[in-house]
């Protein structure tokens, strides 16, 4: 009789085990895609700071050296919040600008002239969310951006960006730490588009809260950037004429 029950429980094993497997491979797809878009992007904000801290930040000035061919050279980044971005490096007294605002952007460029120049549309389109603090994820549906979660990639979780104007960012966020760990994004040189990757590390808080990246390796194929900060600021006053094209 026992003999005949294990048999019989043997058979309606071979019959569960299927259904058994099947509820485990849909609890391990649920689990795999358990964390959203939106809930990654969420962690992100909370692990820099908060909303309630980004908002109240106003300016960020930023000083440091970028090092470019073995080259170190200072270099200066001020941010105010939502209305200019200004990236200045002095290389052996020539001048490299970056700037955009919530109006246009220009460049001045040593090796291009000299002079201060309107930045292509496309070009201030990829880089005009620099102005905002906290980045393009931070209330990205409210800025007409779309979001997709790709997968996860090692330890990073990969998701790509759209904006409003069709600029597209692949973002690589930290699965442990939640802070970006890199970008990759299309981009113009020289008037040619060109695949830019921005890799991030060394981060740190700031006296306000706001937890920032010190360091910065920029690949643009044809040469690197590496901009290291020494020192950052948060809410110093910024005079907003120094956006303004010369």
């Amino acid at each position: 009789m026992k003999s005949k029950n294990i048999i019989l429980n043997k058979a309606k094993m071979k019959k569960i085990i299927p259904y058994v497997l099947m509820i485990a491979a849909s609890i391990a797809t649920v689990s795999l895609h358990s964390q959203t878009a939106d809930e990654i992007v969420a962690k992100h904000i909370d692990a820099i700071g908060g909303k309630d801290k980004i908002s109240q930040i106003t300016s960020i000035i930023m000083t440091g050296s970028v090092n470019v061919m073995g080259s170190d050279n200072p270099t200066t980044v001020t941010i105010l919040n939502g209305k200019g971005y200004k990236s200045e490096s002095d290389f052996n007294g020539q001048k490299a600008i970056q700037c955009y605002t919530d109006k246009g952007g220009w460049a001045m460029n040593p090796m291009g002239g000299g002079g201060a120049q309107a930045m292509p549309d496309e070009a201030y389109k990829a880089g005009k969310e620099q102005m905002n603090v906290g980045g393009a994820l931070l209330d990205y549906a409210a800025k007409g951006s779309t979001l997709t979660l790709l997968g996860k990639e090692g330890s990073t979780y990969k998701l790509k960006l759209v904006s409003k104007d069709k600029t597209e960012s692949t973002y690589f966020i930290d699965a442990a730490t939640y802070y970006i760990s890199k970008i990759i994004r299309k981009g113009e040189m020289m008037g040619q588009p060109v695949e830019i990757t921005i890799q991030f590390s060394d981060y740190k808080k700031t006296d306000a809260g706001y937890v920032v990246p010190y360091s910065l390796n920029m690949d643009l194929g044809q040469f690197q950037l590496a901009t290291t900060f020494t020192k950052i600021e948060v809410n110093k006053p910024v005079d907003a004429a120094i956006f303004t094209m010369p």
